[in-house]
């Protein structure tokens, strides 16, 4: 299990600061730039409907901004003995993703049948990405990404690295991006796999890449969060030493999310941070109380403000302010959330690892509006119809009573 054995190491590493010292203030800048009145996402309303990327987007904010018909009813399974521990893509009535030993599947959605799968590694841990008819993966051992057809799974071009990647695919126009272990970030070419241009960061690049407004946003190893140009990687800024300035070390393994012009990230160091999109300027963080590694979501749901939603390992989940950082609401369960949450139309999800279990909240007051008893990280993604949920080592799907409705009038 890949983020217990990172968590551990930082503990050793002197992450236990959360038990022995005392949380140094909390910074605050309310007159960094905050764009209210960005639109969202125009969803589709067809039947065939796309989450093609980690976080549904390349800003990477898992909101989908499409009602579901409650109550939801499981209508499949796919199970298993191995860990997911990123949750699938979907293209074309399919599902997409790697298991950690690296197997790569793809699932009908409709039905969750097998329509192929094949090995693509050894360890991998790393949601894919779909893209014009292809997927593109990475994988930790070896230390490699490629492109297959999604429809056959024949392998059209591998690329191997000379470290490894658990860093999720980002495609923009022809250009695939991700990061690896040795900090290295990567521009290849999507048709040939070709190196675009590399960019050295001061620390392991172990997240998915942001992007947005032709700037790539990423965090490192080394303690920085960074800004580059997705057309030439140069760097637009940068901010090292985070952690350090507000008394201790800081790792960036959340996915950022950008959203109102500002850049919403987690970090080791047991704090969300916003920065301004285009300065780099810290807006505001907000200590959760233990780390955090999974990415926010970030919405501006009908009937409230715009929030980034977030778990902490200290069991606790956050409603905040997207603004100023201001808790809305927040929830001990108890146990871990490690993982990302997503934010379906008004209910946030998010699993805890420790309890085994999915929740999912009203994004306006936290009431709970979904239960169900398996979970492990990344939890939910939707084609507007149905959820699809990822457990442990399984997948399910869920309908609302629009799909049972018409599923009897087709019979």
């Amino acid at each position: 299990m890949l983020l217990i054995v990172l968590v551990l190491g930082a503990l050793a590493a002197g992450g236990a600061y959360l038990i022995l010292g005392k949380s140094p203030d909390d910074v605050s800048n309310e007159d960094v730039e905050f764009q209210d009145d960005e639109k969202q996402e125009e969803v589709s309303k067809k039947p065939v409907f796309a989450w093609p990327t980690l976080g549904y987007t390349p800003t990477r904010t898992r909101y989908l901004n499409r009602e579901l018909q409650y109550p939801l009813t499981r209508s499949w399974s796919f199970g298993g003995s191995v860990l997911i521990e990123f949750p699938p893509v979907l293209a074309d009535r399919r599902l997409f993703f790697v298991k950690n030993n690296g197997e790569a599947y793809s699932l009908s959605a409709p039905s969750g049948r097998v329509l192929w799968r094949k090995r693509i590694g050894r360890l991998g841990a790393a949601s894919p990405t779909w893209h014009k008819g292809r997927v593109y993966l990475t994988s930790l051992d070896p230390g490699q990404v490629l492109s297959m057809d999604a429809k056959t799974a024949r392998v059209r071009w591998r690329k191997r690295l000379p470290s490894r990647s658990e860093s999720s695919p980002l495609v923009v126009g022809n250009r695939v991006f991700l990061g690896s272990e040795d900090g290295t970030v990567y521009a290849l070419n999507a048709k040939s796999g070709r190196t675009l241009w590399t960019y050295k960061a001061a620390g392991a690049v172990k997240s998915a890449l942001a992007y947005s407004g032709g700037k790539l946003y990423f965090g490192d190893y080394g303690d920085q969060f960074q800004a580059i140009r997705a057309k030439t990687g140069k760097k637009i800024w940068s901010k090292g030493g985070i952690g350090r300035s507000l008394g201790r070390g800081g790792r960036f393994y959340s996915s950022p999310a950008i959203a109102f012009g500002r850049v919403y990230v987690g970090n080791y160091d047991g704090r969300v941070y916003s920065f301004s999109a285009g300065s780099g300027e810290i807006a505001w963080t907000r200590e959760t109380g233990g780390y955090v590694l999974g990415g926010p979501a970030v919405a501006n749901v009908p009937g409230t403000r715009p929030t980034v939603y977030i778990g902490s390992s200290s069991g606790r989940f956050f409603a905040m302010d997207a603004r100023t950082g201001r808790t809305r609401w927040s929830k001990e369960f108890g146990g871990r959330i490690l993982g990302s949450a997503s934010v379906i139309e008004d209910v946030v999800y998010f699993s805890n690892i420790d309890k085994k279990s999915t929740l999912g909240l009203s994004a306006k007051d936290g009431r709970r509006r979904f239960s169900f008893g398996r979970g492990g990280y990344t939890p939910v993604i939707s084609d507007g119809r149905r959820l699809f949920l990822t457990g442990y080592s399984s997948v399910y799907a869920f309908e609302g009573k629009e799909v049972r409705t018409a599923k009897r009038k087709s019979r």
